[in-house]
């Protein structure tokens, strides 16, 4: 059904390589040891949980390294030879320890991206789309279930992904870079929502009042995707380690999943 999509659509790709951490759950169950608190991390799926899954009116995702294998900023930036410096930073948004506007700023202030090189990147890195992704949000779909994306990645690299897998571009949450007229950098657009802490809640709390939602679920891999849940803005959290495995994430998630087929799995339960 979907082996077409990534043939029409040359900025999407499957990842079904060795580099997928759900490919080794040996490891995962190693770091689950190693935890302080691990009974504090819910990898099987509660009844309670399976049904606010299977009755949520819509399932919001994180894309950089939940919804893709990338981390698209991180790519970005190594593409504009400054991929250590942005990574640190990224690493420390990611983890929570630093406001993420500010991290936002200080990333694009030494990327500088130009409009030119965005383009270029584009064409040069298509999406790694993580495997299942396209059945789910088919699946999705399939139960009247609408399909969000909130990222603190930008729109320029999220939109070609939406537009191919059939999201409507008024589903997407993310920051956009600003270019002067003659295509070099200018900054941000500081009314997204996701350019702030706290950004995640607000657009979901956007997305319940503009579409009448009451039950609405977030799928990610971050402290910002987790933040939607603390803050009341989500029903459910489920936390995503196939990509990176964040040990605070992993702890405080209602349901911690290292691949996209347990989503999948647990939908075609009900």
């Amino acid at each position: 059904m979907h082996a077409n999509l990534f043939a029409r659509n040359p900025s999407l790709t499957a990842v079904t390589d060795h580099r997928c951490a759900a490919r080794y759950p040996k490891a995962f169950r190693a770091f689950m040891r190693s935890t302080a608190q691990p009974a504090s991390c819910s990898t099987e799926l509660k009844p309670e949980v399976a049904r606010l899954l299977r009755t949520a009116e819509a399932v919001c995702f994180d894309v950089d390294s939940t919804f893709c294998e990338d981390e698209s900023i991180d790519e970005l930036a190594a593409y504009l030879g400054v991929g250590e410096q942005v990574a640190a930073l990224t690493a420390k948004a990611m983890g929570g320890t630093v406001e993420f506007k500010d991290a936002l700023r200080t990333r694009l202030g030494v990327m500088q991206p130009t409009r030119a090189a965005l383009d270029a990147f584009l064409r040069d890195h298509p999406h790694r789309v993580t495997r299942g992704i396209p059945e789910l949000v088919a699946l999705l779909r399939s139960r009247d279930q609408e399909v969000f994306l909130v990222s603190g990645g930008f729109r320029q690299i999220i939109h070609p992904l939406a537009e191919a897998l059939g999201i409507p571009l008024s589903h997407v949450f993310a920051n956009s870079i600003l270019f002067n007229a003659d295509g070099t950098y200018a900054g941000f657009d500081e009314s997204e929502f996701t350019c702030r802490s706290g950004g995640k809640p607000a657009a979901i709390r956007h997305i319940k009042e503009k579409y009448g939602y009451d039950s609405v679920v977030m799928v990610g891999d971050g402290a910002t995707d987790l933040e939607a849940r603390l803050e009341g803005a989500a029903s459910l959290f489920i936390g995503y380690g196939g990509v990176v495995v964040r040990k605070n994430i992993a702890e405080k998630a209602d349901w911690y999943i290292m691949d996209i087929q347990q989503l999948i799995d647990a939908l075609q339960k009900h």
